[in-house]
């Protein structure tokens, strides 16, 4: 068995980061390069770790993205934490050529990070439910609904492939580095940091 390969994140000011990604085709999705890529990108993410990666993170303007949210990620984070980010385990998955088809009017807001950013985060809102329609692994048309911090994730990084990051959306007077996150903000519910932001 090979070892595993750990690709290159890219950092913001990288113009991949800023592309439309380039939609594949059921051919292409079955050449072993994407099907290896798709190993890599899997492998790099876990490693990171993240819960997802996008193929513009690792130098690549195409449309295909790898999420996976691991039960162990949720081990040491407050039960009530986990309920309030409505956070549970995601199995592995990959999303080409994604389309987020329904957004919920109901936004939540939560703190975000993001790889191609690495060391800090911020406030973002986004939909509390998404339904999104994209080809797997195989080529096979899927659609998914999903609700909570999975549908964070999901619009987190389906903006990846349409060349945007999180700070685009941010609440800007959020941003910290994540060591200041953890020593002030991590464990406060939104609404106290907003208060204490001067944000309301």
């Amino acid at each position: 068995m090979n070892p595993p390969v750990r690709l290159k994140i890219v950092q913001t000011g990288e113009p991949v980061l800023r592309q439309i990604g380039r939609r594949l085709t059921p051919e292409e999705i079955a050449l072993p390069a994407i099907q290896e890529l798709i190993g890599h990108m899997r492998d790099t993410m876990r490693d990171a770790p993240g819960v997802g990666l996008a193929a513009p993170q690792v130098g690549l303007p195409i449309q295909l993205a790898v999420i996976e949210d691991r039960a162990e990620y949720l081990t040491g984070i407050a039960p009530e934490l986990l309920a309030e980010r409505e956070r549970q385990a995601v199995p592995f998955l990959v999303l080409i050529n994604p389309d987020i088809v329904e957004y919920s009017e109901e936004t939540v807001e939560f703190f975000e990070g993001c790889l191609s950013v690495a060391g800090f985060s911020a406030l973002v809102k986004r939909s509390r439910r998404v339904s999104v329609e994209y080809l797997d692994e195989q080529g096979q048309r899927q659609r998914l609904r999903a609700s909570g911090w999975f549908a964070r994730i999901l619009q987190h990084e389906i903006d990846h492939l349409n060349g945007r990051l999180y700070i685009d959306r941010m609440e800007t007077r959020s941003f910290t580095s994540l060591d200041n996150m953890g020593r002030h903000w991590k464990d406060l519910p939104v609404e106290s940091v907003r208060t204490a932001l001067g944000l309301g």
